[in-house]
């Protein structure tokens, strides 16, 4: 006979037992999984897939839809980020609609913000009466992906993971107990299930916006040409709009996929950085990265503080603080959550935000030397568009190769779509010089101001954000072609 009450004292003393505690030798180190199964192929007799074989019912099609001018109301985003799942902050101290996935800079989720924010309470992106839309043109960002070669989640693991291998190992307990069986589960660059999904919205979005001009398709004889890079995420993130635009398998057929070169001495108005030769020392290096670094050391200073004692064998620093924000935000947008979320209180999330606000501000913002520089490629392409006329010159990161034939630059679309980065979205705004809407000045270097800026990155970069050019045909204006910007 078993006696209980001996078993839970021995079970006790076990859970308590100090060895138990200690990080385990996987604690800090890299995992993944894999699929679909090596060697693995869809039996395509059995499974015909997109084969046609019959019997597919009623296919009758209705009119294309063109909300932005019949809706009564814009398509707000919920902001419910489904299906991720956030945290609230550590010392609970928030409102109820404070969101700790929007103060994640440029890996926050995009979402709506209210034009209000930008000292614009009346406007609407919704076609006026007395106008009819022609022609949009959408420049858009992938969505979620795993993290950048060379980022810091990466060397704050490989840290951890030194620490086991050394004599001591490192220990941790209280709200960072997690670590000791903690590994890094994030691939690289990828898009993730959310960052799949943002894309195809976003192409669900725009058909119900304005698919009513394929009409101009229609009677043209032609198919869209939409563009990408050739970077894995980026030909996923068109595949995934078009999916979401067209249909799936619809759009293989119904559109046509430019995918344009992205690597250094290549001309990409989608990867400018590739061409301006001082982007990376003028722009990324010396600037709004350094400043972002140098304001994170002073404003997470106190967290150290505050989670140091939590943690032996493992002398955390602002730059390890940083690397955790920054896994609450990559593990939330691909595993779903992120236990590292809910260390940080409301205050350290907002400087979380404002170290990007610096950076972005100064590497490809309105801050930045060479932002405007990189963003003309791309104003350059939008003009000949508008104009229906050929570049003249090609003097910025315009490939002439490909801008000055029909087949592969079309000038009589309705409807253009380009994928690219957030940095060009930005590098764009920069060269459009709207820093009167989205900018109230410099932002300042040596700490977080306490009122309000304009410029929030979360707001301006997020995944998925996307900067729309509507061209309008307007009777009673003058004159009467009109254009409107919308973020």
């Amino acid at each position: 006979m078993i006696n209980l009450a001996l078993l839970l004292a021995v079970l006790t003393v076990v859970s308590a037992s100090p060895f138990e505690k200690r990080a385990s030798a996987n604690a800090g180190a890299t995992s993944s999984d894999v699929f679909p199964p090596t060697g693995t192929k869809v039996n395509s007799a059995l499974f015909p897939g997109e084969t046609v074989i019959g019997y597919p019912g009623v296919t009758a099609t209705g009119v294309e839809p063109l909300a932005i001018q019949t809706a009564a109301a814009y398509p707000n985003s919920n902001e419910a980020f489904f299906p991720l799942v956030g945290a609230a902050p550590a010392d609970n101290n928030a409102s109820s609609d404070f969101s700790i996935i929007k103060q994640w800079g440029n890996l926050s989720p995009w979402c709506t913000v209210n034009s209000s924010f930008y000292g614009l309470p009346s406007a609407s992106p919704l076609v006026p009466d007395q106008c009819e839309i022609t022609q949009v043109h959408l420049l858009y960002r992938h969505g979620a992906r795993y993290p950048t070669t060379g980022s810091l989640p990466t060397a704050f693991s490989a840290k951890l993971q030194q620490a086991t291998k050394s004599m001591q190992g490192f220990n941790a307990t209280g709200d960072l107990s997690f670590l000791n069986g903690w590994t890094y589960k994030l691939g690289a660059e990828l898009l993730t299930p959310f960052g799949r999904l943002q894309n195809f919205e976003l192409g669900v979005e725009f058909r119900q916006l304005y698919g009513h001009l394929l009409n101009n398709f229609t009677e043209q004889g032609a198919l869209p040409v939409f563009r990408t890079e050739s970077q894995d995420r980026m030909v996923k993130t068109a595949q995934n709009f078009a999916a979401g635009f067209f249909g799936v398998p619809e759009f293989l057929d119904e559109v046509s996929l430019e995918i344009v070169v992205e690597a250094t001495g290549f001309n990409n108005t989608g990867a400018p950085y590739g061409t301006c030769k001082n982007s990376n020392v003028a722009s990324r290096g010396s600037i709004g990265s350094t400043a972002a670094t140098n304001f994170s050391a002073t404003a997470f200073a106190p967290t150290v503080s505050r989670l140091q004692p939590y943690l032996t064998g493992v002398n955390l620093t602002t730059a390890d603080v940083v690397s955790m924000l920054q896994l609450c935000s990559y593990e939330t947008v691909a595993l779903g959550y992120s236990q590292f979320c809910k260390l940080f209180t409301l205050e350290e999330f907002k400087d979380y935000e404002y170290y990007y606000d610096i950076a972005f501000y100064y590497n490809n913002g309105f801050g930045s030397p060479v932002a405007a520089a990189q963003g003309k490629g791309y104003l350059e392409e939008f003009v000949s568009r508008f104009e229906h006329q050929a570049l003249a010159e090609y003097n910025s990161t315009t490939n002439s190769t490909l801008d000055s034939n029909a087949a592969t630059f079309p000038l009589n679309q309705s409807i253009y779509a380009d994928a690219t980065h957030e940095v060009v979205v930005l590098d764009t705004l920069t060269a459009l010089n709207l820093s009167a809407i989205f900018s109230s000045g410099p932002l300042p270097l040596t700490g977080r101001p306490q009122q309000q800026q304009s410029f929030v990155a979360s707001q301006v970069v997020p995944f998925a954000t996307h900067l729309v050019i509507q061209v309008m045909e307007c009777s009673q204006m003058s004159p009467t072609k009109q254009i409107r910007f919308l973020l």
